[in-house]
């Protein structure tokens, strides 16, 4: 379909040593069609090829321009700025050398910005890990689809999308506020390149079109700067883009500051919390890096953050170094939330965080049934094809509820329609909480699998639902116990032969990978060796 927009668009492309996959990323940008009237690669320095790639397309594609970087600037700040510096359009969309624009991505975004007179206008982004094609909504739910934000201190709940790329800008914007990047090796620069925008007021237009689709490939063997997390330093990088970020919208407007705080409790700091890995080194770094920030958090965003940010916050200001139970404070990061026993009580039965730390868990008696952070475990149960399901109370608000049912869903992991298995009864367990046993229909949930289209190696996500009395169902991902996590070859009529392996993802919650017949079982061989790769190269 042709663009019914004139040019309009700049599309500036930022690129260092990625000569491999730098063609996509202009090619879909050229791929938006008239509307964009420039696109403006910006090399900085690479030393692999890049350049020569970029100015091969260039010979080809007259709306091309290269610039060429003598000097590595070290982060993608400075090569972004160079980019809006060479840009002649009226409107400025970012897209990264490994990413790409879905078609129609560019006019979507210039009508409405158009339409409703708004220097800033938004789309919908997606996170695309690869090479499993598993789509992520970013920020699910924080826009409104058609609305148009007057103001943005209306809205302080923005200032949790922080990405800078899945919206356009006016370039006579930026221009009047003097909004640019940060230079040089700044992580996380688009934290304050998006403060900056906030904290300028502007007319938000919001579109429902996929507009940008960010790939991550954790076993690259060069990593993305946000994924490179091997020592402290990308969470102390991670602070100071937040703090900087937190200063500018305060000074703007109060409503936009404590939201950025606030934000970074129930989002920045669980995030990094769950993935605090098993070193005594970094782990200490890390516990004395937050205490000292958090240190100097209005005590407003802590009694603003949701309850579970909330404690989290309270013991680690409570412990001067990382407790014995540190392990249960990460599981009680994961999303969802998980609080696994013991459950300690302090003066007058009130709920504490440990007997060793007995930080009150307020708040825990208001919290509704489907929102508390219950523990649910999945163990083998009777038979190759059955698990033992355990539901753990929590300070007796589980049994307040009266669990009644459990019942698993299975969603595939790279996108596409979940399979819902039926509701098993719950049994009171001798030593405390409810337990059943439940059918693992791995039959089924592959047969689910080639009806969407999936012939090779299947990932599913196990998600269980545990209904109450009253109806009310919480929603939550069973951990799995070791002892469920082998891998299992069924005879099959359909098949021949089903190969399972259930694992435990990297947040602690029960997945499943399924190889159907021949074809599925070469993927599934293919998938380790893949693994195995990324592994080598990763250590």
């Amino acid at each position: 379909m042709s663009s019914t927009q004139p040019p309009r668009v700049s599309v500036v492309v930022i690129a260092y040593n990625d000569a491999g996959l730098v063609g996509e990323a202009v090619t879909s940008a050229l791929a938006q069609g008239p509307v964009v009237a420039e696109v403006i690669a910006v090399d900085d320095a690479s030393a692999d090829g890049t350049a020569e790639v970029l100015d091969g397309l260039a010979a080809v594609h007259p709306r091309l321009k290269v610039v060429h970087r003598t000097e590595n600037s070290g982060g993608c700040g400075t090569p972004r700025n160079d980019g809006i510096a060479a840009a002649t359009s009226p409107y400025v969309l970012f897209l990264d050398s490994d990413d790409v624009l879905p078609p129609g991505a560019a006019e979507a975004l210039v009508r409405a910005a158009e339409e409703h007179g708004a220097p800033v206008a938004v789309g919908a982004c997606v996170r695309r890990e690869l090479p499993q094609h598993q789509d992520t909504p970013w920020v699910p739910g924080l826009y409104r689809h058609g609305e148009v934000v007057d103001r943005p201190a209306d809205r302080p709940e923005l200032v949790r999308d922080t990405l800078c790329v899945n919206k356009l800008y006016e370039r006579s914007f930026l221009e009047k506020h003097g909004i640019r990047f940060p230079d040089g090796r700044f992580t996380y620069e688009d934290f304050v390149f998006t403060a900056r925008v906030l904290a300028a007021a502007p007319r938000i237009a919001v579109v429902e079109d996929l507009v940008y689709v960010w790939h991550v490939r954790r076993g690259a063997a060069q990593v993305s700067i946000s994924l490179d997390r091997k020592d402290v330093s990308n969470w102390r990088s991670r602070i100071e883009a937040h703090r900087t970020a937190a200063r500018i919208l305060a000074e703007a407007s109060p409503e936009l500051g404590l939201a950025c705080q606030v934000k970074f409790l129930e989002y920045d700091l669980r995030m990094y919390l769950r993935e605090l890995g098993s070193d005594p080194g970094y782990r200490a770094d890390w516990w004395a890096l937050t205490r000292d920030y958090l240190a100097g958090f209005d005590e407003a965003a802590v009694e603003a953050a949701g309850a579970h940010a909330r404690w989290i916050v309270r013991v680690l200001r409570a412990a001067d170094t990382p407790p014995a139970d540190v392990e249960r404070l990460t599981r009680f990061a994961a999303e969802p939330p998980r609080l696994p026993p013991p459950y300690a009580t302090g003066p007058g039965g009130r709920p504490v965080w440990s007997d060793a730390l007995p930080v009150e868990l307020d708040g825990l008696e208001e919290l509704p049934a489907a929102a508390l952070p219950a523990t649910v475990e999945a163990g083998a149960g009777a038979g190759a094809a059955g698990l033992r399901i355990r539901v753990h109370d929590l300070y007796g608000r589980l049994a307040e509820a009266g669990p009644r049912t459990v019942r698993l869903r299975f969603v595939p992991r790279s996108g596409g329609e979940p399979l819902l298995d039926r509701p098993v009864d719950l049994h009171p367990a001798a030593d405390g909480g409810w337990t059943c046993d439940v059918p693992f229909p791995l039959t089924a949930v592959a047969a689910a699998g080639r009806r969407q289209g999936r012939r090779g190696m299947q990932a599913w996500g196990v998600e269980i639902d545990v209904a109450f009395a009253d109806g009310t169902v919480l929603a939550t991902a069973p951990r799995p116990l070791d002892a469920l996590l082998r891998r299992r070859a069924l005879l099959s009529s359909r098949y021949g032969v089903l190969l399972a392996q259930p694992y435990r993802t990297a947040g602690g919650s029960l997945a499943l990978r399924l190889a159907p017949g021949a074809a599925g079982a070469l993927s599934f061989v293919r998938n380790r060796l893949h693994r195995a790769r990324a592994g080598r190269a990763a250590g």
